[in-house]
């Protein structure tokens, strides 16, 4: 690129736009090549700036990475929502389409997925990612919270346990089998059959009726 091209792009991003185009171009990298397979100034240059136009919006390239995980956790926790439908029709059902929306998000957003778990930054790297992941995360506790109200109080499994065991469910086969990308596994069935089965064993283990 001359220094002329140069010139001009940089000016395009004066308003606001360098950093959306910084994210978009990290996010690609991570399609392309994965979380660790690029370096800050391979987004400069793949975003058509200088090296050093990132360093006005990031410190280094993990501000840059969360920024996109961070972007990843509001695109996940809309999904998650749409999912749980505010317990519609029913809190069983909601509860089974909340899991269905985590896979249909890693499936859609591998590179959003990867920078929101496979990036090794740590949570509190960044207090919006920190409430970004939180929120996503509250989904998961309000659905738990709607079932568990459904069991006798004497009955009544921690929601907190049963919100974490629906993530880690739910994210175990979403990172092997139901990627959107190479690193998927084969699988006999689809990985939504697979959750379902395995939170109706889950769920009938805690108390809730079969045909709940």
């Amino acid at each position: 690129m001359s220094w002329k091209r140069r010139a001009r792009d940089e000016r395009s991003y004066h308003h606001g736009n360098l950093r959306e185009a910084l994210i978009k171009a990290a996010r690609e990298l991570i399609a392309e090549k994965g979380p660790a397979g690029f370096t800050f100034a391979d987004a400069a240059r793949s975003a058509g700036v200088s090296p050093a136009a990132p360093y006005r919006h990031f410190r280094d390239r993990d501000a840059l990475m969360a920024d996109v995980a961070r972007e990843g956790f509001m695109r996940f926790e809309a999904m998650l929502t749409t999912g749980w439908a505010n317990g519609k029709p029913d809190p069983i059902t909601a509860f089974h389409n909340v899991g269905r929306a985590y896979l249909t998000f890693a499936r859609s957003e591998p590179a959003y997925y990867a920078a929101m778990f496979e990036s090794g930054l740590p949570p509190d790297i960044n207090p919006d990612l920190r409430a970004a992941a939180d929120r996503a995360f509250a989904v998961l506790r309000t659905a738990a919270d709607s079932l568990v109200a459904l069991l006798p109080a004497g009955k009544r499994p921690p929601s907190l346990m049963m919100s974490l065991h629906l993530w880690a469910m739910a994210h175990g086969i979403a990172s092997l089998f139901g990627r959107g990308d190479a690193g998927r596994r084969t699988l006999p069935m689809t990985a939504e059959e697979l959750l379902e089965s395995e939170m109706l064993i889950y769920l009938q283990g805690l108390g809730f009726p079969k045909n709940a």
